[in-house]
């Protein structure tokens, strides 16, 4: 009888251990997408969906700050059928593609039969994720009850914003444009210069070329009369980063030449500086050195001029890379500017390699001997002058 008492004491506490684990944490299904739905109609309930990567850090920072949290681990595990995936694993990739995640993480909301309901990416607090969470349960704020709104009275703008307005938390731009470009058909060009029409311009449209964004272009103190200067010049500069930084990333050349051309036509200082930087970052990486000196030749001196870092790291590739004598005399013109605006050790060094390359030996010696000076002064190890001294024949 005791013994019958000891292991049914133990199966109480084992039993009591297993259900407290279950409630410190989500309860994460990682079964596949089918079995996953077939739950979710089994326990009527909505599905709540991470789709996660483990070398992502915003995934790993929100597992451990915001799903590790008691509130939302207790609402979580009340209303959904959790369910996770890694989106490089064989499961994970099938639900990555059929829930178009985009970006990491990635929070998809669903009904019983599959559809989205809502949908975040990113990072969020565990107050504002369990808000979220909230709308996602709320019929009237779900994306096919805001898609339906919206399509029956397409030239709505209330009705636009709020459809684009959930769908921004958890896709990309692009697919915002499509309500956005439907609703914005509908506007006549005198009323598109509203408040409201600019944020459907400025969260749905990602075509520089299109009507809407030339409009803008053609009638900017209009716009900026009613929002502000910053808020469209960053609606701008946005356009021209989201249509070059993933082609520059890639190393997509042919497309990021073909787009540039595009982005050129905006034509303010901010965006033709952006610009500037991209084309460096990719003729650098793809060591095309004869466009990375056409492109810095031409607007060094507009945009890189009061940075002495920037001019000091142009002038360092041409002396690397670039043979041409007269277009290294360019980059000691920088290199003069940089030094003006913060001597240092390594510049003198530089400014001593490209006298050298352009066999100007006098200034040669002269810039390895202030940076053995100025070595001297910091305590900085004089390896790199002795060798200078050695090559110019410095006694």
């Amino acid at each position: 009888m005791q013994l019958i008492k000891t292991y049914f004491f133990l199966f109480t506490c084992i039993f009591i251990l297993q259900n407290t684990s279950a409630q410190n944490s989500i309860s994460f299904d990682e079964s596949s997408f089918d079995k996953i739905i077939l739950k979710a109609k089994k326990e009527k309930k909505p599905i709540f969906y991470m789709a996660y990567a483990t070398w992502c850090p915003h995934c790993n920072k929100m597992k451990k700050e915001v799903l590790s949290d008691k509130n939302v681990i207790a609402f979580f595990n009340a209303n959904f059928v959790n369910a996770q995936q890694d989106v490089d694993e064989a499961d994970g990739k099938m639900v990555k593609e059929k829930l178009g995640v985009k970006s990491l993480p990635t929070f998809a909301f669903l009904d019983e039969n599959g559809t989205v309901l809502y949908r975040l990416s990113g990072e969020y607090s565990a107050e504002q994720f369990l808000f979220e969470a909230k709308n996602a349960l709320n019929p009237k704020l779900q994306l096919p009850y805001l898609e339906k709104q919206f399509n029956e009275d397409i030239s709505n703008a209330d009705k636009c914003l709020a459809y684009i307005s959930t769908l921004r938390k958890g896709t990309d731009r692009k697919t915002l444009s499509v309500p956005a470009h439907k609703y914005l058909a509908t506007q006549t060009e005198k009323q598109l210069a509203s408040e409201k029409n600019w944020m459907i311009i400025s969260n749905g449209v990602t075509d520089i070329q299109s009507k809407e964004f030339q409009y803008v272009l053609n009638h900017k103190k209009d716009f900026e009369a009613i929002v502000g200067e910053k808020r469209v010049t960053r609606k701008l500069a946005n356009i021209v980063t989201e249509s070059l930084k993933p082609l520059m990333e890639s190393l997509d050349t042919t497309n990021y030449y073909k787009q540039r051309g595009i982005s050129k036509t905006v034509g303010i200082r901010v965006t033709d500086s952006l610009i500037f930087n991209y084309d460096l970052t990719l003729t650098e990486a793809s060591e095309n050195w004869k466009n990375y000196s056409e492109f810095a030749g031409e607007s060094v001196t507009k945009f890189a001029w009061e940075n002495p870092s920037l001019l000091k790291e142009i002038a360092m590739n041409y002396e690397k890379n670039i043979a041409d004598k007269s277009k290294l005399k360019e980059a000691i013109t920088w290199m003069s500017r940089s030094l003006e605006l913060n001597e240092s050790y390594d510049g003198f060094i530089l400014m001593s390699k490209l006298y050298g390359k352009t066999s100007d030996k006098n200034q040669a010696i002269s810039y390895a001997k202030k940076a053995r000076k100025l070595g001297d002064e910091l305590g900085v190890n004089p390896e790199e002058t002795n060798a200078l001294y050695k090559q110019l024949g410095i006694k």
